[in-house]
């Protein structure tokens, strides 16, 4: 099982990183050095950390969940798979919580006080020192600081902690989906179970983040508005009013977006469930050119998909547009109300409430929105798995009986209960050891009945209760040891369900099956893992070199392994692609035999073989081989009746005769003549060309040894998987315009492109309105204060007093100097060519507001509409391009890898994408408005900033470099745990009988394991990249701060208190904006995935050209006529049919012809 991903076993630097090294991300510089020089490959991939690995994780919460579902049923109550991660994980979010409380009420709230003190300082009535004015300078630094350490350590470990749950229900629901009966298999599917693991469990990943803010937000609102009303009193309790009615708006649209996702999430497992089937099924698709039928279905799926998924965008839109415009509406509110009580508005003032109004817009209207939509989303994605948690299990027992019977089974070390009252015991063998339990005392599993062979007396089965008609009706059978039985009977008559009840995936409505002795099973549809043949044969098994000759003798597989181009070495996918039918029957049988059994149950095998193979096999393995087991073969082959001491005859799922060949020919039945009739012909002839062992399939050149493979293939290297497609280096421009193109064309991106820049421009000019309005208003209360003094002559002699060489009639105020040496801005009135009214001050904000509010919800309205139009496009440019692809494509990628670009990508593309695209347009926006801004109120910060900006710019470069490289490994190690789950689920019985869950388990952990790696990689990096760029933001806004104080000039109060804050939420918008673009160049790799699949060889049209179309009364003859024909399957292998020429004339009967000095590989 080990021929997927493998990585070398490199110690991972994380596990010896000391604290220092821990909170800086310096252990992570070695992977940036090699990421910035090279493409990372699986081998620079380290080996993973234990709190990591997915079977501790596993067996932590399959441990409580079995606790929850013994305690729910001892008190007759409904389980819960969220208590269950409360009680494993709610510690670690608490404590987690209580560290980013301090850091939210005691560093972040504080600094808007800091900010005021230094605005006052420079108000023209200051009393503040110089000394203290650093210390104001000195404290804003600080906090921000500390708001970076804090925030950053915080956000990786609760990134890390919903990794944690996430790969802890993935193992769990693997483990689930190996014990899912198949009365469960017909209430989900393949494609849901995949969808559970891509998107449902997926969703932990990013929503462990914003549990937090649940109550830390109003925390922190209930402080902030104390606060705010000592500053402004009763117009602080308008302002904070004014967000917190916005609340119920996120709440209801929160609920509406938890619908939608419970929409969307049931409509697009009906996508991925008709694209799971249409995948697996593609070849008789093509054969019976269903292609346009098929899309017809996928069309209507997607359609509905996509009316979910646009209606949660939209919402989602809605509440990602209150953060923009929300703390716009409460500060022109507040500061509005405390004007209109007949206060002065005051720089102070401004900015202290807009410092307090951001940080709860930050917390209301952005985190704590998102935490309800994540907890919304997560509690459906909770219940979603549970539902699939508690799906029926199979009862894998010795004995099984009705309903109201007890019955056991063996096989893993703990009891297990079943809702059905039996309880399974599972030992360490990897065979299920056939007891049988009395229902008189059934709670001694050692109380065995002594039966031996297969006892069945009176079974009724049905496949669910649902179901008119029994599968099996009255079934009474008695196979003694050592016997071979052939089970005969018409298509649909009962001959697999009657297997099936025998290993207990049939459940029984009446009678008792009894089984004394090991089984071993050989499935009807050949089921193949990933991995090399000799896996498929061993299958967990000891290698037992002597056995292992003679299996592949008995079952015709040493001339295979001679043409196979590693022997048995060679890999094979999860649908055994790279062989013929025949191979993969005669592989399976091969696995059947190889283990050592009593009991051989043999589901039709010599049914895709040709007629001289069947026999060779029916003689050398099933009846020599074979000799004095126990042995039930189903079979259509009836020539082989004659050798079988007992034959059964099912139709309708009864038995209509059983006994020796002889007795049955004699006995009269109209069936038994029909076997008679069948066995007198030379060869069965229900066999087609598709079923044709000599249908070799074998995609490499072929393997020139003479010797068995079993001893060539040992001395050569591993063979490898056909590595999925990767596209190297950054993303190229190519793939932005074909996603732009996709969404519309060039004037509908123009115009959306335009409503996003004066959405912007309103916001920024907001911003600037805001400082010139303060100013404004403290010039008016200086003015008013000096013509009150030169009024009042005492006030005018206390005032010199104070002044040194004033001239108090100059109107020159530009040289005033208080005793204190507090420079005052000058004041003088003719210095303004503009000095508006209040009224004006406050109609022109109205005006911005509104422009601000509608186009903020224009221009998301208008990206995400052009986002759904491109990933319409995209999916069925993939989808037909898919549907067209020739068999090579889907002969050479495993079904879960192509699986994955239409659940994980284009699940990425409908709604992870479009999000973080419009965060980067509005953040990059953002970050020119603030300069501009930051211009306009000091051209001398345009230096620090072209600085701070180009050193962003290299850090990307650097960052990007690394991370897109991780980023892809991360969606290729993905890939295989999606495949592993797929082929596991479409051999459930095989699995079970051979009690390979183990092995299959462990396969799917160190899976999990390499792709924990590489997702662990890529949030540290994300983590340290953030980091390192707010540790550059805080040296800007010590150079902003101290620049201020330092630098010569008059400077306003407004001015100062603006550039501070914009300075402030520059340095966050930048790094964030920055990690953004590298975020979103990370998920344009899934469009960058999609379109590679757009691009995949394409078979000829349909349809034929006009001028090469047949008559319209063809065909009328029937007549097939090859001339000189050379077949291969691509067009860099050598053809399988060379020069062929033959004619088929009408009516004509043709048999089948075999090279027998070489039928294998002879391409008929």
């Amino acid at each position: 099982m080990d021929a997927g991903l493998k990585t070398r076993e490199i110690p991972h630097p994380r596990a010896s990183a000391n604290p220092l090294s821990a909170i800086t991300f310096y252990w992570l510089m070695g992977t940036f050095k090699k990421g910035f020089k090279k493409d990372l490959e699986l081998e620079d991939l380290y080996s993973t950390l234990e709190e990591h690995r997915s079977d501790y994780l596993g067996n932590k919460v399959e441990r409580l969940w079995d606790q929850e579902l013994e305690r729910s049923n001892a008190r007759n109550g409904k389980p819960s798979l969220f208590r269950v991660l409360r009680r494993c994980f709610g510690l670690r979010v608490i404590l987690f919580g209580l560290v980013l409380a301090v850091e939210e009420l005691l560093f972040k709230i504080t600094q808007p006080l800091f900010v005021g003190g230094l605005i006052r300082y420079f108000s023209p009535e200051s009393s503040v020192s110089r000394s203290t004015a650093f210390m104001y300078a000195a404290a804003i630094v600080i906090c921000s600081a500390a708001n970076v350490i804090v925030r950053q350590s915080f956000m990786l470990a609760m990134f890390h902690l919903g990794m944690k749950i996430r790969v802890s229900l993935c193992s769990l629901l693997y483990r689930k989906a190996l014990r899912l009966s198949k009365t469960a298999l017909r209430e989900t599917t393949v494609g849901q179970a995949v969808n559970l693991m891509s998107n449902d469990v997926n969703r932990f990943d990013y929503s462990a983040n914003f549990f937090v803010y649940l109550w830390v937000g109003p925390l922190q609102t209930l402080v902030i508005s104390y606060l705010m009303w000592r500053e402004i009193g009763f117009a602080a309790v308008i302002g904070v009013a004014t967000i917190m009615l916005v609340i119920p708006l996120q709440a209801f649209f929160g609920k509406m977006l938890s619908t939608f996702r419970l929409r969307t999430a049931k409509r697009t497992d009906e996508r991925v469930r008709f694209m799971n089937e249409i995948i697996v099924g593609m070849q008789v698709i093509k054969m019976y050119a269903w292609e346009k039928p098929f899309a017809h279905l996928v069309s209507m799926a997607r359609r509905h998909e996509i009316q979910s998924i646009r209606a949660a965008l939209y919402v989602r839109g809605l509440l990602l547009s209150f953060g923009r415009f929300s703390t716009k509406i409460a500060i022109f509110i507040a500061i509005v109300s405390y004007a209109l009580l007949g206060n002065t508005v005051t720089a102070e003032k401004m900015f202290v409430i807009t410092g307090f109004m951001n940080i709860i817009n930050k917390a209301m209207t952005d985190q704590f929105p998102r935490s309800i939509a994540h907890l919304s989303e997560g509690a459906v994605s909770v219940k979603r798995i549970q539902k699939f948690l508690l799906y029926d299990e199979v009862t894998t027992a010795s004995s099984c009986t009705a309903k109201g019977m007890m019955t056991t089974f063996t096989v893993g070390g703990k009891h297990r209960p079943l809702e059905t009252g039996t309880e399974m015991q599972v030992a360490k063998s990897s065979e299920v050891e056939m007891n049988t339990c009395t229902p008189e005392d059934h709670t001694n599993v050692n109380d065995i009945v002594d039966v031996k062979g297969i006892k069945i007396a009176n079974v009724t089965a049905r496949w669910s209760e649902d179901l008119p008609e029994n599968t099996l009706t009255d079934v009474s059978l008695d196979v003694r040891p050592g016997e071979l039985v052939a089970v005969v009977g018409p298509v649909g008559s009962g001959k697999t369900s009657l297997l099936h009840a025998i290993l207990k995936e049939l459940p029984l409505n009446s009678g008792s099956i009894s089984v004394g002795g090991s089984v071993s099973y050989a499935s009807q549809e050949p089921w193949l893992f990933t991995g090399s043949v000799r896996q498929n044969i061993l299958f967990g098994q000891p290698m037992d070199r002597n056995r292992y000759r003679q299996v592949v003798r008995v079952c015709a597989l040493e001339r295979d392994f001679q043409l196979l181009p590693h022997g048995d070495r060679t890999i094979v996918g999860e649908r055994g692609v790279t062989l013929s039918g025949g191979q993969r029957a005669r592989i399976s049988l091969a696995r059947a035999v190889y283990k050592q059994a009593e009991i051989y149950l043999l589901d039709d095998p010599l049914s895709a073989v040709d007629a001289h193979v069947g026999r060779h096999l029916f003689n050398d393995c099933i009846c020599d081989f074979l000799q004095g087991k126990t042995r039930l073969l189903v079979t259509h082959q009836l020539q082989y009746l004659q050798a079988a001491d007992n034959i059964v005859i099912l139709n309708n799922g009864m038995v209509e005769a059983t006994g020796a060949y002889n007795e049955l020919h004699v006995s009269g039945l109209s069936f038994a003549k029909q076997l008679d009739l069948e066995v007198n012909t030379k060869d069965s002839e229900h066999h087609s060309l598709r079923h044709s062992d000599s249908e070799l399939s074998l995609r490499k050149t072929k393997h020139q040894n003479s010797q068995t493979s079993e001893h060539s293939s040992v001395e050569e290297s591993e063979p490898k998987q056909i590595a999925e497609m990767r596209t190297r280096g950054r993303v190229r421009s190519g793939v932005y315009r074909a996603y732009c193109a996709a969404g519309g064309n060039c004037l509908i991106t123009f115009i959306v492109l335009s409503v996003f820049i004066l959405a912007q421009l309103a916001v920024s000019v907001g911003d600037y309105w805001m400082s010139f309005w303060t100013n404004v208003e403290e010039r008016r209360s200086l003015v008013s204060n000096r013509i009150a003094s030169s009024i009042d002559g005492a006030a005018i002699n206390d005032t010199t007093t104070q002044l040194t060489e004033m001239d108090v009639t100059t109107t020159d105020t530009s040289e005033w100097k208080l005793g204190v040496s507090t420079t005052i801005a000058p004041t003088d009135v003719t210095e303004w060519s503009w000095m508006p009214s209040t009224e004006t001050c406050i109609l022109v904000y109205v005006g911005l507001v509104i422009g601000i509010v509608v186009l903020t919800l224009a221009s998301a309205f208008f990206f995400f509409s052009m986002c759904m139009r491109a990933s319409i496009n995209l999916h069925n440019s993939m989808f037909s391009s898919i549907s067209r692809a020739t068999m090579w494509f889907f002969n050479n990628n495993p079904s879960g890898q192509i699986l994955n670009r239409f659940t994980k990508d284009m699940g990425a593309i409908d709604e992870t994408l479009p999000g973080t695209m419009m965060d980067c347009v509005q953040r990059t926006l953002m970050m020119l408005g603030v300069i501009v801004v930051v211009a306009v109120v000091n051209y001398w910060m345009l230096i620090p900033t072209v600085v701070m900006l180009v050193v962003f710019y290299i850090l990307r470069i650097y960052y990007v470099a690394t991370s897109r490289s991780i980023k892809r490994l991360e969606g290729i190690t993905r890939s295989p745990v999606f495949s592993h789950l797929s082929a596991s689920l479409q051999g459930l019985t095989t699995i079970r009988i051979f009690g390979a869950q183990g092995l299959l388990e462990k396969e799917f952990d160190r899976l999990q394991d390499v792709h924990s790696t590489s997702h662990y990689l890529f949030l540290a990096a994300n983590r340290a990249f953030g980091l390192w760029l707010d540790s550059i933001c805080v040296v800007y806004i010590a150079l902003v701060t101290f620049g201020f104080l330092v630098l010569s000039g008059v400077q306003y109060g407004g001015d100062v208190g603006l550039a501070i804050t914009q300075a402030t939420g520059l340095t966050g918008m930048l790094q964030w904006g920055i990690r953004q673009m590298a975020e979103m160049e990370n998920q344009m790799t899934s469009v960058e995935r999609v379109l590679e699949y757009t691009a995949v060889e394409s078979e000829p049209p349909l349809d034929s050209a006009p001028d090469k179309k047949p008559a319209k009364d063809w065909p009328a003859k029937g007549t097939v006529v090859f001339d000189r024909v050379f077949l291969s399957y691509s067009k860099n292998e050598s053809p399988v049919l060379r020069n062929v020429t033959f004619s088929i004339k009408t009516a004509e009967k043709v048999r089948e012809q075999y090279d027998m000095v070489n039928p294998f590989g002879s391409g008929l």
